[in-house]
């Protein structure tokens, strides 16, 4: 139990300082907002619209927040300005469970799914490969048998890349190198995971978006020569999205959902942006879960999506 304790405390302030920029920019100002107001009025609602916008909420849900927050006003006829902190923490928690995000705590698997597979999405630079080698760490950490994929052949780099996570997690990697065909790679990496008795697979894809058309072939493709081996697969698409480039990750996960079935999303970089707000816009506007964050560069900076945790630490005083 104290080691459990030591290591939660651990994850809950690297989560802390990840968020500090968002905290800081966001929150504080809010606070900054209501200073000498007694109550919620529509000038201060108007001033949190402007900040949540601001922040890359969205447009849409921030409205949803709004609304929201208008109706408990109405409800309880009046509200001073120290609650709005309380009432918008129970919101944008509420909304999240909503949308399914962020009932993890550890880097578990469905007990009656051998091998679970991942196959990740998402547009080059946004830290895709750095993510499944993070996750292939995290899995082996936790007692799992992991094998990796490199089905993004459409860059020398990409294979290379993931070769050197694979050794760094210390987990094996099927690969056929640049230029073979990614459904080849992702049938042969199934094909050795279920010789091997593996716990979990994760195939890497191509991020490419200039043709949407293609690459909604190519995943298919690989999803329907998956399914020769393992025929529920692959059990997870996971949308890998940089978190501090705002507005392009909620057009990026527009894209991907609209080129394939994405269940699960992985926001990355939050520790080097003031744009954490994203998070909460991109699950409330995809009805997507999120499942995995990004705040920092080490193997452990990868971190479960728990909403509970991420509230308080946007809120943290």
């Amino acid at each position: 139990m104290g080691l459990f304790s030591f290591f939660s405390r651990d994850k809950k302030s690297e989560l802390d300082k990840g968020l500090e920029k968002t905290r800081e920019s966001v929150f504080a100002r809010i606070s900054k907002a209501i200073i000498g107001k007694s109550k919620v009025d529509d000038d201060v609602l108007d001033e949190l619209e402007e900040i949540l916008v601001s922040s890359d909420v969205g447009v849409e849900t921030t409205l949803r927040i709004i609304e929201r927050i208008q109706k408990r006003v109405a409800r309880d006829k009046f509200l001073g300005t120290a609650e709005l902190n309380d009432i918008l923490r129970d919101e944008i928690s509420a909304l999240l469970q909503e949308n399914n995000s962020g009932d993890g705590e550890d880097f578990d698997l469905p007990v009656d799914t051998k091998p679970y597979v991942i196959m990740v999405v998402g547009v080059n630079g946004v830290g895709k490969t750095t993510t499944i080698g993070k996750l292939a760490y995290n899995f082996k950490n936790a007692g799992k048998k992991v094998i990796l994929g490199a089905a993004d052949t459409f860059r020398a780099a990409a294979v290379d890349q993931i070769g050197i996570w694979a050794e760094r997690a210390g987990v094996p990697l099927i690969t056929q190198g640049m230029g073979a065909d990614p459904a080849s790679v992702a049938y042969d990496t199934l094909k050795s995971a279920v010789s091997q008795n593996a716990d979990v697979v994760i195939i890497d894809t191509a991020g490419r978006l200039h043709n949407k058309i293609n690459l909604m072939k190519e995943l298919t493709k690989i999803r329907s020569v998956m399914q020769k081996i393992v025929p529920d697969a692959p059990h997870e698409v996971l949308l890998v999205l940089d978190a501090s480039t705002g507005q392009n990750a909620i057009e990026q996960a527009r894209q991907f959902t609209a080129a394939t079935e994405v269940n699960a999303l992985a926001l990355t970089k939050l520790d080097g942006t003031a744009k954490g707000g994203v998070v909460i816009g991109i699950s409330d506007q995809f009805k997507i879960p999120v499942k995995y964050i990004g705040v920092g560069e080490k193997m452990h900076d990868l971190q479960i999506f728990n909403r509970k945790t991420f509230v308080d630490s946007l809120f943290k005083a």
